[in-house]
């Protein structure tokens, strides 16, 4: 998502960033590198790192500890409820980024009632 990445272009080596993801560490892994952004993430957060998954707020608990920051001061984009649920339950600021098909489907709603 370009703002996401426009945030952590502008940002890198200001602010520390994590990744707090329910996929494996190896696909997470893939993921970033293929992105070019993989030495961009100081933690990661995967499966198999905590116990209770999204919406517990566990692992975006767990990412903060691991960054040495208060939950207070993160600032979590998601791409699903559960994760925004979990980040407000970590006491984290949030930001809801939907994935490409559901933005097609809302940029398309706009231009319709925009005529």
């Amino acid at each position: 998502m370009p703002e996401v990445l426009e945030h952590i272009n502008t940002n890198y080596g200001l602010i520390p960033f994590a990744v707090v993801s329910g996929s494996t560490r190896d696909s997470v892994t893939a993921s970033l590198r293929s992105l070019g952004l993989a030495e961009k993430f100081e933690i990661l957060i995967c499966a198999g790192d905590y116990k209770k998954g999204k919406p517990d707020p566990e692992p975006f608990l767990l990412a903060a500890a691991r960054l040495g920051v208060k939950p207070q001061s993160c600032l979590v984009f998601e791409d699903g409820e559960m994760g925004i649920a979990a980040a407000r339950a970590a006491g984290m600021a949030s930001v809801k980024v939907p994935p490409p098909w559901e933005r097609r489907s809302a940029d398309q709603t706009t231009a319709d009632s925009s005529q």
